[in-house]
């Protein structure tokens, strides 16, 4: 940044030039389109281990971006060896019962839930842990070829903490959910595919995961978000209850200028 030798920085004005540059340590963040926000997990020599000060930044970064009009999707990645290999192992360590219950341990994780705007992962490499149970926070997951999960816990005398059992079985069914925590077994991407684990693996995914999250940007902010929580509410409430839920929302759309200005299209391929 240059700054004019007719301006005179004041020490707040610096202040705010080394804050910029020193935001954030163990994530990085960026706009590679105008709409759309990237966070990419920047603690390669741990394999992006998910500490507490990772968290931390992170879910600041989330909540910058969910309150920021100009962005109508965020997409989270990390690098092509591991999106994420799990919680930080170095942390943990020495923690005792009493600690964690009375802390509230990894509840700061389920932040990102409660998030209105889509977040897309962009999985590459290891998703294990901390790592697949982030994955499956999100809104939509692609994968890389490379891509595994797992659930690798219970080989360290432990369960998923993070929502990893219970999203599991949503996204996968008991069965292969059991199979993932009890064993604590790597699935390719291929197979997460197979399972419905993940929408699709492709090449590219970092791009191809910044090209669907302008798609959802360029929609109507308000459908968007809609659409995000009537299909979220599928894992709360019946079918019936889900249904109403939907139709109410679907209603309540027709008063917004969203609605009035768009155009009913349909396309038909022949």
């Amino acid at each position: 940044m240059i700054i004019s030798r007719a301006f005179r920085a004041t020490p707040s004005f610096r202040n705010s030039i080394r804050l910029m540059s020193t935001q954030y340590e163990n994530i990085l963040v960026s706009n590679p389109s105008p709409s759309v926000t990237l966070i990419t997990f920047n603690r390669p020599k741990a394999l992006n281990a998910l500490s507490t000060p990772l968290f931390l930044e992170l879910n600041r970064a989330l909540s910058e971006a969910d309150t920021d009009q100009k962005i109508g999707a965020i997409v989270l990645t990390g690098s092509e060896k591991a999106f994420a290999a799990g919680a930080d192992i170095k942390e943990m360590k020495d923690k005792e019962f009493a600690d964690v219950y009375k802390n509230n341990f990894l509840e700061n994780w389920g932040e990102m839930t409660r998030l209105k705007k889509p977040v897309i992962a962009a999985v590459s490499g290891y998703a294990l842990g901390g790592g697949c149970e982030l994955a499956l926070m999100c809104d939509i997951i692609l994968a890389s070829p490379t891509a595994k999960f797992g659930q690798p816990e219970i080989n360290l005398g432990i369960i998923p903490g993070g929502g990893g059992s219970q999203r599991l079985v949503h996204a996968i069914g008991k069965s292969r959910a059991m199979e993932l925590v009890l064993t604590g077994r790597q699935v390719t991407a291929q197979e997460a595919e197979q399972w419905g684990m993940i929408s699709r693996v492709t090449e590219n995914v970092v791009d191809e995961a910044v090209k669907m999250a302008t798609d959802i940007a360029s929609k109507g902010q308000i459908s968007v978000q809609a659409a995000k929580e009537v299909v979220n509410a599928a894992y709360e409430l019946t079918l019936a209850e889900g249904l109403r839920f939907e139709r109410r929302t679907f209603h309540g759309l027709f008063a917004t200028k969203d609605q009035k200005e768009g155009k009913f299209f349909v396309v038909v391929q022949v």
